[in-house]
C-alpha cells in the first residue's frame, strides 16, 4: 500500500487561503511523518484581464475584513487593490510551481511568501519582479526564476494544476482530500478550525472508504 497522501487545494490570492494559513501549516507538522502532503494550485481566478471594478474592489475587501475578523490573519487594507488593479491569480499560481520545479521543498515557503507579500504588505504578486524577489528571498536565483517562470514548462506544469482541481472536484478554496491508494476522503471545503479538520483527517486516514 503506497502511503497516503493529503492533497490541498489552494491559491495564493484566495483570502480565506490566507486565513486558514496556520491551520495548514500546523498539519504539515503535525503529519509530516504520517503521509505525504500536497500542495495543488487551484486557479481562482486565472486568465483574468480586466481591471477590478469600484464595486467588486468592496466585494472583495468585504471578504478580506471576514477573514480578518474570523482568523486573526494580517491584513494592509490602505492602498491595497488599486485602480486598474487586475486580480489574474496565473502568475502568482505559475510561480510557485517555477519555484517547486527549481527547489522542491521550497513550494510551500514560496506559496505563503506571496500570501503574506499581497495580504499583508500589499504586494502586487501579479508582477513577475515581485514574484521573483520573493523567490530570491527564498535563496532561488532571480535570474534562474524569471527563465523558468517565463517558460512552456512552468506554464504547462501550471495548467496541470487547474486540471487535476477540476477532475477532483474542487470549487473552492481551501480544500483538503486524503487518498489512500485510490480511495479519496473529503477533509474540508473552505476555512475551518484546525481541530475539525484534524477529526477529518484522523478519519479518513483510519476509513477504507
Amino acid at each position: 500500500m503506497n502511503p497516503p497522501i493529503l492533497w490541498y487545494f489552494a491559491d495564493p490570492m484566495c483570502s480565506w487561503c490566507w486565513g486558514f494559513s496556520p491551520v495548514i501549516e500546523t498539519l504539515r507538522d503535525e503529519y509530516r511523518e504520517r503521509m505525504k502532503i500536497a500542495l495543488v494550485l487551484g486557479g481562482l481566478r486565472p486568465g483574468e484581464t480586466a481591471p477590478m471594478t469600484a464595486t467588486g474592489r468592496e466585494d472583495i475587501l468585504h471578504h478580506w475584513h471576514a477573514v480578518q475578523a474570523r482568523t486573526g490573519q494580517p491584513f494592509r487594507f490602505d492602498g491595497s487593490l488599486p485602480e486598474g488593479f487586475v486580480y489574474d491569480t496565473e502568475p502568482a499560481c505559475r510561480a510557485v510551481v517555477t519555484v517547486g520545479g527549481i527547489e522542491p521543498t521550497q513550494i510551500f515557503a514560496m506559496f505563503k511568501a506571496i500570501q503574506t507579500a499581497f495580504y499583508a504588505e500589499g504586494r502586487d504578486v501579479t508582477q513577475a519582479g515581485v514574484l521573483a524577489d520573493l523567490a530570491a528571498g527564498l535563496g532561488v536565483d532571480g535570474e534562474t526564476f524569471l527563465r523558468d517562470f517565463d517558460s512552456d514548462t512552468a506554464r504547462a506544469r501550471i495548467q496541470a494544476h487547474f486540471r487535476q482541481t477540476r477532475q477532483a472536484g474542487v470549487r473552492g478554496f481551501p480544500t483538503l482530500i486524503v487518498q489512500r491508494d485510490t480511495q479519496l476522503h473529503p477533509v474540508c471545503s473552505g476555512c475551518l478550525p484546525l481541530d475539525t479538520v484534524r477529526t477529518e483527517i484522523d478519519r479518513g486516514l483510519r476509513s477504507d472508504a
